[in-house]
């Protein structure tokens, strides 16, 4: 549990992990330079409880701190989670009973509930929905599937990928990326075990590394990796700003776009960036890379889905879904 400034709510924090029914968990806490009350709570809660281990460190961001907590876990399992959010007292029993070799998420519940925008409720009821590892698979190019404070996971995974990386982009994200392109399998348990607390300084909300442009670079270089590798050619569905947007990025990181697929069939015939706007009825004839669509809309993406799999096309084969 990586901790910065987190005084105001690392109490209620910390009496959810007290309150686990399984008793035998060990909590290392790294201070990252925190400037407030953060390091007498924990320096207490330590001397109180001997399965808490109390890390501080100058300030070097989140990243840093993961990985030195990382080093000083000394159990085969671990489990994520945040100074500023609540655990559900069965989170650690039942994921651990899950006895699932990979990486485990629960349901979360966001809170306060009243501000929340419709994006935010929007994105907590797709991530809930998303359970097994084929639907979680299926779009993980879309958003981040999982809850980064909610996993649980063998010590070995992240030894296996070298834990957390700072490289310009959400450092959760990345991971779960690594993690798949070396074979670990994900789910999620369907009750709701986490409460995620939602406020202005959460990180996830401060642009920069969190911001959409991060994320979808982040995206482009492992579809340039895996999905899109060698001499790939792809057609974007999609004619929008959404379909602009990915045409730079992937240009950005060598992967070659051939078309445009405008579903609606408002623009055919004319250009996306220099590139030819062809009608979905074509996209029977392409027949020299894959389709990223690029809608961002779940309907308009579960549409796309719909139409392809009609023409006999299969998904993670002849077209991927992007966002």
């Amino acid at each position: 549990m990586p901790a910065y400034n987190a005084a105001a709510t690392l109490p209620q924090a910390l009496a959810s992990l007290r309150r686990q029914t399984f008793p035998a968990w060990e909590l290392v806490a790294v201070d990252d330079g925190s400037t407030d009350d953060t390091p007498r709570i924990l320096t207490e809660a330590a001397d109180w409880d001997p399965r808490i281990t109390y890390l501080r460190r100058p300030h070097q961001g989140l990243v840093a701190s993961l990985n030195e907590g990382l080093r000083h876990c000394r159990q085969p399992w671990l489990a994520r989670f945040d100074a500023d959010d609540i655990m559900h007292r069965e989170r650690l029993a039942r994921q651990l009973a899950a006895g699932f070799d990979g990486v485990l998420g629960c349901g979360v519940r966001t809170f306060p509930r009243a501000g929340l925008s419709e994006g935010l409720l929007g994105y907590e009821d797709w991530l809930n929905s998303l359970q097994s590892h084929e639907e979680i698979v299926r779009d993980l190019f879309v958003e981040s599937p999982l809850a980064h404070p909610t996993v649980f996971m063998p010590r070995r995974l992240l030894d296996k990928v070298g834990g957390w990386r700072d490289v310009g982009w959400a450092e959760d994200y990345d991971l779960w990326l690594r993690l798949w392109r070396a074979g670990a399998r994900f789910a999620k348990l369907p009750q709701v075990l986490h409460y995620w607390r939602d406020h202005p300084g959460r990180l996830s909300r401060g642009g920069g590394v969190y911001g959409t442009r991060s994320f979808r670079w982040c995206k482009a270089s492992f579809l340039r990796e895996t999905f899109c590798s060698g001499d790939c050619v792809v057609s974007l569905w999609g004619v929008g700003k959404a379909g602009r947007v990915w045409s730079r990025a992937l240009t950005g990181v060598g992967i070659r776009v051939a078309r445009h697929i405008d579903p609606e069939g408002r623009e055919v015939g004319g250009l996306c960036r220099g590139r030819e706007i062809v009608s979905r009825e074509a996209v029977a004839g392409i027949g020299d890379g894959p389709i990223l669509v690029t809608v961002g809309v779940n309907g308009a993406r579960q549409a796309a889905r719909e139409y392809l799999d009609g023409l006999g096309l299969r998904e993670w084969r002849d077209y991927l879904c992007v966002a």
